[in-house]
Order: structure tokens, then C-alpha cells, then sequence
């Protein structure tokens, strides 16, 4: 995901939605039904996961493109949520398997550091000063070195302290 994709998908799913006014967890569970609607009915998205699949067909097709393989409890309440299919199905399949917890295993770290990059310098981790993903590379072998464990792999004070972010926000 890029940094503008994530800023814009970002204002997309918080648009209107204020942290203890009431409401708000209906505003937000909305917004993300919208958005997860607005994925699976792109034309790019039916390319790649034709509407003519079967539950198990797309179930599996959505897990084998994260590279992830699920516990049979996730496949099969994915399958189940598809129900009859169409858009609505199609929706409630892709959020079961979003929300899993082997989707969420599998990306933590790689979505962590991506956040970093993202949070950081406002960049994504191949724009210039950088013309590789080695710097990611980098700090995702470190974090998985940790286990995880961002304090421990000083991600923080590593962006924090770079010229590049010192430079950049005028710290000394």
C-alpha cells in the first residue's frame, strides 16, 4: 500500500466518525462495509476474482493471493459468510478473512514497518532518498530478530534519530 493510498483510504473509512460521540461505532462499521463494497465491485478486483466463482473457489483465492493459509475454522466461516454470493457475500467474505487472525499474523510485522515508513517520513519505503526496499528489508528482518518486539528492535528511535527525519521536521 502506498502512502497516498493509505492517507486517502484512511480519510475514507474515518469520514464522520468521532471517537466517543454516539454513534460512532455504527458511523465507522458503515464506512467499512463501503469501502470493502467499493473493493470487491472494482473492475481490477472482479478481474482478479471472477463473480462466476464458487464460496470455496474465492474463499481460497482470496487467502492464496495474502499467501496465507488459514486454520480450517477461518476457511470455513469465510465460505459460510459468502452465503448465496453476490455483492453482499462477496463482501462478507473478504472482511471474515481480513480479520483473521492468520491474515493478521502474517502481516503484523511487514505492515508495522510499512506504518513506519509511512508515519515517519511521510514516504513510502522506495521513494527517494531510497531507490530499493532495502531500508524496509532492514528493519523487517530486525523486527522479526525481536520477535515483534518494536522497543526491543528500536524502530522508533532509529526513524526518529535518521537525518532523514531530522532534516526533514527541523530537529537537531
Amino acid at each position: 500500500m502506498t502512502y497516498e493510498k493509505l492517507v486517502r483510504d484512511t480519510r475514507q473509512l474515518g469520514d464522520g466518525v468521532i471517537v466517543g460521540q454516539a454513534g460512532y461505532e455504527a458511523k465507522l462499521e458503515q464506512n467499512k462495509q463501503n469501502y470493502a463494497t467499493q473493493i470487491v465491485t472494482s473492475a481490477a478486483f472482479i478481474a482478479r476474482f471472477p463473480t462466476s466463482q464458487t464460496a470455496a473457489q474465492y474463499v481460497d483465492a482470496l487467502y492464496a493471493s495474502a499467501q496465507v493459509t488459514p486454520t480450517t475454522t477461518e476457511r470455513n466461516d469465510a465460505i459460510t459468510a459468502f452465503d448465496g454470493g453476490g455483492t453482499a457475500g462477496r463482501v462478507a467474505a473478504l472482511r471474515k478473512i481480513a480479520d483473521s487472525q492468520s491474515l493478521i499474523n502474517a502481516e503484523f510485522n511487514p505492515a508495522f514497518v510499512l506504518l513506519e515508513y509511512h508515519g515517519y517520513l511521510r514516504r513510502n519505503p522506495t521513494d527517494l532518498p531510497d531507490t530499493s526496499d532495502g531500508g524496509y528489508q532492514f528493519w523487517l528482518a530486525k523486527l522479526n530478530q525481536f520477535a515483534g518486539d518494536f522497543r526491543k528492535a528500536e524502530m522508533a528511535k532509529g526513524f526518529l534519530s535518521s537525518s532523514e527525519y531530522r532534516g526533514r521536521f527541523g530537529t537537531p
